[in-house]
């Protein structure tokens, strides 16, 4: 058997970068940036207020109390997107709205809540009743960052928050990687439709699926998805009706292990390579690249190995080709909820479920039994407990590496 990581390290070798498009923020959604993002304007881009009320000469309010309030004279009135600059003299105030630009000549904000009228009267003249710190609530020009300044790295998943950001830093349009094109190809003459009456030894079709959600989820265009059957021309067939579509990688489930009718492995033999690896579920696998470029990895049929080896393998290659800048999921440490049995020298991946009664302490639950077949219970999932190779059992309360997954 070879190690999980020498697999992986080889996987990631022949994993090509894709090439880079020009999208406008709302079509850059899930992608992966690959040239920075720099503000083309200050943010914020001018002074402007944080609260709705007043903006003052500090000294003019610098003593306000209840009982001697400070009475200024309303001389302006600023709402949001006024592009006015009033004058202030000594004495003077301008009312104005959260988000509109600070006068020149004022430096603090007296919100409504701090004057006597409120937003009731305060056209012609405020009483302030509460003294304000110097330069309080205002939102200084560049505070956040000034024009020039990078505000995303190469390498950064595009998500909401990263988009908001750039449109806010003025930038409509970002460099991304184009997205991964994935054949998805179960094996197997026993598959048929899922709801497709069963007769024996058939069963529903469920990988496509599976491989299908986690390969979108990790960034690609699935360009094709069928069922071939246990003859020699079904993986072959399936190859050449991916590279008709410009697949960059194919995946295949079942035919890999050390069975009669192993298709994947019989007959892709030049072009793949068939290992067995340190781990639970998903030993046996498959990886090479076809003449024509085209990535080609073979995993397990049952479906959490083809789950696990998804998670292990594929979607880092997915990444690396966009370019992510990280290609692991989020590990939390927790103990678990009880104990299970572990493979002897081989790493571990038990799906799990987060038990979150306790806020301040997470556990992690078995959500199967420990069969790889279990599709049923894989639904239960949230996370992968990761098991050292070297780790016998795992006991009630003992800490876990947990890779979250949803």
């Amino acid at each position: 058997m070879i190690d999980l990581d020498a697999h992986r390290a080889t996987v990631l070798a022949a994993a090509p970068l894709l090439a880079s498009e020009v999208l406008p923020l709302a079509a850059g959604l899930e992608r992966t940036l690959r040239e920075p993002v720099h503000a083309a304007v200050d943010l914020p881009v001018f002074d402007n207020s944080a609260m709705d009320g007043f903006a003052v000469h500090r000294e003019d309010v610098a003593g306000a109390s209840d009982d001697r309030p400070a009475r200024l004279r309303v001389v302006a009135d600023i709402p949001a997107g006024s592009g006015e600059d009033p004058p202030l003299g000594p004495g003077e105030a301008a009312r104005i709205m959260t988000g509109a630009p600070m006068p020149s000549g004022a430096d603090t904000i007296v919100p409504f809540e701090s004057t006597a009228g409120g937003l009731a009267d305060s056209l012609d003249q405020v009483l302030v009743i509460a003294a304000p710190a110097p330069g309080v609530h205002v939102r200084r020009r560049g505070e956040d960052c000034v024009a020039g300044a990078e505000v995303l790295a190469v390498g950064t998943a595009l998500g909401p928050l990263q988009l908001a950001s750039a449109a806010a830093a003025g930038v409509p349009a970002v460099t991304v990687s184009r997205r991964p094109r994935v054949a998805v190809v179960s094996t197997g003459t026993e598959l048929v439709a899922p709801g497709t009456p069963l007769r024996r030894g058939e069963i529903p079709e469920s990988n496509g699926i599976l491989l299908e959600m986690l390969a979108r989820e990790a960034g690609a265009e699935i360009v094709v998805r069928e069922v071939v059957d246990d003859t020699v021309g079904g993986p072959l067939g399936a190859i050449a009706r991916a590279e008709d579509a410009a697949a960059d990688l194919v995946i295949f489930s079942g035919g890999v292990s050390a069975g009669a009718y192993e298709v994947v492995k019989s007959t892709l033999g030049a072009w793949m390579t068939f290992s067995k690896v340190r781990m639970q579920p998903g030993k046996p696998q498959g990886f090479g690249v076809s003449p024509a470029g085209t990535l080609l990895f073979g995993l397990p049929g049952n479906p959490v190995s083809a789950a696990v080896s998804f998670e292990v393998f594929v979607r880092p290659a997915l990444l690396a080709m966009q370019g992510r800048s990280d290609l692991a999921r989020p590990v939390v440490t927790l103990p678990a909820a009880r104990g299970w049995r572990t493979p002897p020298g081989r790493a571990q991946f038990r799906p799990v479920r987060i038990d979150r009664a306790d806020p301040a302490q997470w556990r992690a639950v078995p959500a199967t039994s420990g069969g790889s077949h279990l599709a049923g219970g894989l639904a239960r999932a949230e996370a992968y407990a990761i098991v050292p190779a070297e780790v016998a059992a795992v006991e009630a309360g003992d800490l876990v590496d947990v890779m979250l997954i949803a």
